[in-house]
């Protein structure tokens, strides 16, 4: 028998650190709500009105994704810095959901480790807040998990789900491309949340750099050129949507890169041809390919080589995407749509 006394803190489970976590975050969390939003943090769950919203739907069709921010968190760590990890999250679930036209309402977050910090709980969603409120999401409710055993000493998880809405009759499916339309690229600013398992080999294992090394390639330490925070096309797709501009088809580069996100949304008959070097190339990704001595081919397909995201339009499109768009980045024309079973040839 163990006369020694026990609780749930000596079994590596704080509920106190969960409480503190709770009062940090919770003015945070409540800023991003809209009126919709019916409960507070704490509640069971998350309580959201919809019926004006739906109001100015016809068929309105609920569209939701769940992802999470992968390896990048192993950055985050070594960097002491986590007030980005919670941008790239919302960032990475809502251009998810955007390729079908959906417009993001409201977000869950789920974070878990080792042994709670509120501190750090703290920072993370401060980042997530912070984009959930320029992108128009309401926060609605999270969960933290303390988990001793499960995750190593320091580890973080981090998983998010995001709802948002589209009439039926405006999904975009991508059904109607055909041979002959454009794809016109968006840039993104580094990796966004994939190919980080790849990135850390060669940094940090192969070369055994650590975050603080500073290259000149990069112009910046490798910490922060990889902790760079995901994009967020919300406000480039709405504008496009608003102006009645006809998008076909959009693909979100994620994990896969273009070769084979693209395939996602082509119907049969159709594959693509994108002319490389028709977008500028970016520091991080010349200087991976060279320090890991990568095949061209392996990385297109580990990482989005500086397009974030891809419309595929009619020809006749381009010049009005590129005006509607002039004050919010360059678009790039990177291919063409060809006759085929959906597959991305390079040039």
């Amino acid at each position: 028998m163990n006369n020694k006394k026990t609780d749930y803190k000596s079994a590596g489970v704080d509920i106190k650190a969960g409480n503190e976590a709770v009062d940090l975050i919770k003015e945070k969390v409540k800023s991003t709500h809209t009126k919709e939003v019916l409960t507070g943090i704490g509640s069971f769950g998350s309580l959201y009105s919809i019926k004006e919203i739906l109001s100015d739907y016809a068929n309105p069709v609920l569209v939701q994704s769940i992802d999470g921010v992968g390896t990048k968190t192993i950055i985050a760590r070594k960097m002491k810095k986590f007030n980005t990890i919670g941008i790239d999250l919302l960032s990475a679930c809502a251009n998810d959901i955007l390729v079908m036209g959906a417009k993001p309402l409201t977000f869950l977050d789920y974070i878990a480790n080792d042994k709670l910090n509120p501190i750090i709980v703290d920072k993370i969603v401060e980042g997530m807040t912070r984009a959930c409120k320029e992108t128009g999401v309401s926060l609605v409710g999270g969960e933290t998990a303390e988990m001793p055993d499960t995750y190593l000493p320091g580890e973080h998880d981090l998983v998010g789900v995001i709802t948002g809405i589209v009439d039926k009759d405006k999904i975009i499916t991508g059904k109607n491309i055909s041979p002959g339309d454009v794809l016109v690229g968006l840039p993104s600013n580094g990796l966004h949340t994939n190919g980080y398992s790849l990135a850390r080999k060669i940094f940090f294992k192969d070369m055994e750099y650590s975050v603080d090394t500073y290259l000149e390639g990069l112009n910046n330490t490798v910490g922060a050129a990889l902790l760079e925070p995901h994009i967020n096309y919300t406000n480039h797709v709405f504008k496009l949507l608003n102006d009645k501009i006809n998008i076909k088809g959009i693909a979100h580069i994620t994990g896969g890169g273009l070769t084979e996100n693209i395939p996602r949304i082509l119907p049969n008959g159709c594959s693509v041809k994108i002319q490389k070097g028709t977008w500028p190339s970016l520091p991080i990704f010349d200087t991976l390919k060279d320090l890991g001595n990568v095949e061209e081919e392996e990385m297109y397909q580990a990482f989005n080589m500086g397009i974030g995201m891809v419309f595929i339009v009619d020809s006749d499109m381009v010049d009005s995407i590129e005006k509607a768009l002039d004050n919010i980045t360059n678009i790039y024309t990177i291919g063409e749509v060809i006759e085929g079973e959906n597959i991305v040839h390079y040039n």
